[in-house]
Protein backbone atom coordinates (compact mmCIF):
# COMPACT_ATOMS: atom_id res chain seq x y z
CA UNK A 1 0.00 0.00 0.00
CA UNK A 2 1.58 3.20 -0.89
CA UNK A 3 1.95 6.38 1.63
CA UNK A 4 0.92 9.59 0.38
CA UNK A 5 2.50 13.11 2.17
CA UNK A 6 -0.12 16.00 2.59
CA UNK A 7 -0.19 19.35 4.31
CA UNK A 8 0.37 22.74 4.55
CA UNK A 9 2.97 25.83 4.65
CA UNK A 10 2.25 28.22 6.92
CA UNK A 11 2.80 31.93 8.74
CA UNK A 12 2.73 33.62 11.80
CA UNK A 13 1.62 37.16 11.57
CA UNK A 14 -0.96 39.91 13.25
CA UNK A 15 -4.10 39.34 12.74
CA UNK A 16 -6.55 42.44 12.69
CA UNK A 17 -4.72 44.28 15.79
CA UNK A 18 -6.46 40.57 17.97
CA UNK A 19 -2.40 39.16 18.29
CA UNK A 20 -0.94 37.33 15.78
CA UNK A 21 -2.05 33.80 14.90
CA UNK A 22 -0.78 30.66 12.35
CA UNK A 23 -2.29 31.43 8.89
CA UNK A 24 -2.50 28.87 5.70
CA UNK A 25 0.05 30.28 2.28
CA UNK A 26 0.04 27.29 0.64
CA UNK A 27 -1.38 23.41 0.00
CA UNK A 28 1.93 21.06 0.03
CA UNK A 29 0.11 19.46 -3.18
CA UNK A 30 0.94 22.37 -5.51
CA UNK A 31 4.36 22.75 -4.58
CA UNK A 32 5.19 18.99 -3.63
CA UNK A 33 3.86 16.11 -6.34
CA UNK A 34 6.83 13.39 -5.12
CA UNK A 35 6.29 9.96 -3.12
CA UNK A 36 9.36 9.27 -1.69
CA UNK A 37 9.61 7.27 1.33
CA UNK A 38 13.63 8.47 1.86
CA UNK A 39 12.32 11.95 1.58
CA UNK A 40 9.48 10.99 4.36
CA UNK A 41 11.88 8.91 6.42
CA UNK A 42 14.41 11.47 6.39
CA UNK A 43 12.01 14.49 7.70
CA UNK A 44 9.88 12.72 9.46
CA UNK A 45 10.60 9.37 10.02
CA UNK A 46 7.66 7.92 7.98
CA UNK A 47 9.17 4.91 5.91
CA UNK A 48 12.53 5.50 7.35
CA UNK A 49 13.73 2.47 5.11
CA UNK A 50 16.90 4.24 4.58
CA UNK A 51 17.51 4.64 8.53
CA UNK A 52 18.02 8.43 8.88
CA UNK A 53 17.96 10.43 12.81
CA UNK A 54 14.96 11.91 11.39
CA UNK A 55 14.34 15.92 11.69
CA UNK A 56 10.56 15.67 13.28
CA UNK A 57 8.99 13.12 13.71
CA UNK A 58 5.73 12.08 15.74
CA UNK A 59 4.93 15.96 17.02
CA UNK A 60 1.32 15.79 16.31
CA UNK A 61 -0.94 18.64 15.09
CA UNK A 62 -0.06 21.53 16.55
CA UNK A 63 -2.32 23.28 18.85
CA UNK A 64 -2.64 26.71 17.11
CA UNK A 65 -2.85 25.04 13.53
CA UNK A 66 -3.96 27.31 10.95
CA UNK A 67 -7.84 27.38 10.16
CA UNK A 68 -7.51 25.79 6.96
CA UNK A 69 -5.30 23.02 8.43
CA UNK A 70 -7.75 22.37 10.95
CA UNK A 71 -10.64 21.97 8.68
CA UNK A 72 -8.98 19.46 6.37
CA UNK A 73 -8.10 17.37 9.02
CA UNK A 74 -11.55 17.02 10.25
CA UNK A 75 -12.24 16.54 7.20
CA UNK A 76 -9.79 13.60 6.78
CA UNK A 77 -11.02 12.27 10.16
CA UNK A 78 -14.89 12.31 8.75
CA UNK A 79 -13.96 10.77 5.37
CA UNK A 80 -11.47 7.96 7.07
CA UNK A 81 -11.80 7.47 10.41
CA UNK A 82 -9.06 8.49 13.14
CA UNK A 83 -6.59 6.07 11.63
CA UNK A 84 -7.21 7.21 7.93
CA UNK A 85 -4.16 9.43 8.20
CA UNK A 86 -1.31 8.97 10.38
CA UNK A 87 1.90 10.47 11.44
CA UNK A 88 1.12 14.38 11.93
CA UNK A 89 4.03 16.50 12.35
CA UNK A 90 5.37 19.85 11.63
CA UNK A 91 8.82 21.43 10.95
CA UNK A 92 9.77 25.14 10.67
CA UNK A 93 11.97 26.76 8.51
CA UNK A 94 14.67 27.66 10.79
CA UNK A 95 15.02 23.92 11.35
CA UNK A 96 14.93 23.37 7.86
CA UNK A 97 18.19 26.17 7.45
CA UNK A 98 19.91 24.58 9.77
CA UNK A 99 19.87 21.02 8.30
CA UNK A 100 23.61 19.48 7.54
CA UNK A 101 22.49 17.82 4.37
CA UNK A 102 25.39 16.00 3.98
CA UNK A 103 24.68 14.03 7.02
CA UNK A 104 24.20 10.39 6.65
CA UNK A 105 21.93 8.16 7.52
CA UNK A 106 22.61 6.13 11.01
CA UNK A 107 23.23 2.77 9.45
CA UNK A 108 23.23 1.40 5.88
CA UNK A 109 19.88 1.58 3.80
CA UNK A 110 17.75 -1.64 4.71
CA UNK A 111 16.86 -2.30 0.89
CA UNK A 112 20.24 -3.59 -0.82
CA UNK A 113 20.77 -1.04 -3.57
CA UNK A 114 20.78 -2.64 -7.18
CA UNK A 115 22.85 -1.73 -10.19
CA UNK A 116 23.03 -3.38 -13.81
CA UNK A 117 25.61 -4.25 -16.12
CA UNK A 118 25.01 -2.04 -19.47
CA UNK A 119 27.25 -1.79 -22.28
CA UNK A 120 27.79 1.70 -20.58
CA UNK A 121 29.24 -0.16 -17.23
CA UNK A 122 27.24 -0.50 -14.19
CA UNK A 123 24.25 1.66 -13.74
CA UNK A 124 21.86 2.28 -10.56
CA UNK A 125 18.21 0.13 -11.25
CA UNK A 126 16.80 0.72 -8.16
CA UNK A 127 16.43 -0.79 -4.19
CA UNK A 128 15.40 -4.40 -2.75
CA UNK A 129 13.65 -5.08 0.55
CA UNK A 130 13.78 -8.91 -1.38
CA UNK A 131 15.01 -10.38 -4.29
CA UNK A 132 14.73 -14.10 -4.37
CA UNK A 133 17.62 -14.56 -6.91
CA UNK A 134 19.74 -12.24 -4.30
CA UNK A 135 18.22 -14.54 -1.58
CA UNK A 136 19.01 -17.57 -3.07
CA UNK A 137 22.35 -17.17 -3.87
CA UNK A 138 23.43 -15.96 0.04
CA UNK A 139 21.13 -18.23 1.65
CA UNK A 140 18.44 -16.36 3.02
CA UNK A 141 15.54 -17.60 4.23
CA UNK A 142 12.09 -16.27 3.13
CA UNK A 143 11.16 -13.60 4.52
CA UNK A 144 14.14 -12.85 6.39
CA UNK A 145 16.03 -9.58 6.50
CA UNK A 146 19.54 -8.82 7.61
CA UNK A 147 21.79 -5.77 8.08
CA UNK A 148 24.79 -5.74 5.50
CA UNK A 149 28.26 -3.98 6.50
CA UNK A 150 28.25 -1.01 4.29
CA UNK A 151 29.75 -1.31 1.28
CA UNK A 152 29.21 -5.29 0.65
CA UNK A 153 28.08 -6.57 -2.79
CA UNK A 154 27.31 -9.58 -4.64
CA UNK A 155 27.21 -10.08 -8.21
CA UNK A 156 24.71 -12.13 -8.99
CA UNK A 157 23.53 -12.74 -12.60
CA UNK A 158 23.78 -8.94 -14.15
CA UNK A 159 22.78 -7.52 -11.16
CA UNK A 160 25.21 -6.41 -8.45
CA UNK A 161 23.45 -5.63 -5.00
CA UNK A 162 25.49 -3.25 -2.97
CA UNK A 163 24.78 -2.09 0.87
CA UNK A 164 24.71 1.56 1.07
CA UNK A 165 24.32 4.34 3.33
CA UNK A 166 22.93 7.47 1.90
CA UNK A 167 23.44 11.12 2.98
CA UNK A 168 20.48 13.64 3.73
CA UNK A 169 20.90 15.24 0.07
CA UNK A 170 20.13 11.86 -1.76
CA UNK A 171 17.15 11.55 0.45
CA UNK A 172 15.46 14.77 -0.24
CA UNK A 173 16.90 15.91 -3.78
CA UNK A 174 16.60 19.34 -4.27
CA UNK A 175 15.40 18.99 -7.44
CA UNK A 176 12.08 17.66 -6.29
CA UNK A 177 11.98 19.74 -3.12
CA UNK A 178 13.35 23.43 -4.22
CA UNK A 179 9.53 24.40 -4.39
CA UNK A 180 8.98 23.81 -1.06
CA UNK A 181 11.93 25.37 0.21
CA UNK A 182 12.08 28.45 -1.89
CA UNK A 183 7.99 29.04 -0.73
CA UNK A 184 9.18 28.94 2.93
CA UNK A 185 12.28 30.78 2.45
CA UNK A 186 10.07 33.62 0.75
CA UNK A 187 7.86 33.69 3.21
CA UNK A 188 10.46 33.60 6.16
CA UNK A 189 11.66 36.43 4.85
CA UNK A 190 8.69 38.37 5.43
CA UNK A 191 7.64 36.90 8.93
CA UNK A 192 10.75 35.33 10.54
CA UNK A 193 12.30 31.34 10.37
CA UNK A 194 10.22 30.32 13.45
CA UNK A 195 7.09 32.11 12.16
CA UNK A 196 7.23 29.88 8.98
CA UNK A 197 6.51 25.83 9.21
CA UNK A 198 5.50 23.22 7.20
CA UNK A 199 2.77 21.05 8.25
CA UNK A 200 2.28 17.75 7.01
CA UNK A 201 0.56 14.10 7.33
CA UNK A 202 0.54 10.69 5.64
CA UNK A 203 -2.01 8.37 4.43
CA UNK A 204 -1.90 4.80 3.80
Amino acid sequence: MVTDINGFLEYRAAQDGQGSAWCAADDLASLYEGCSYDAFGCLFGVRNYANFRPLAPNRGLPADVSGSASVWSAQLTEWYGVNGFHDTTWITWAEVKAVDWDEPAEKPDSRLHQYRRTPDGIRFSGKSGWSREFAEAVGLRAGEAREWPEGSEWLVGDTLYRSVTIRRREAVPEIEWQPVWKAMETLAAQHGDDKVRLVVWFDS
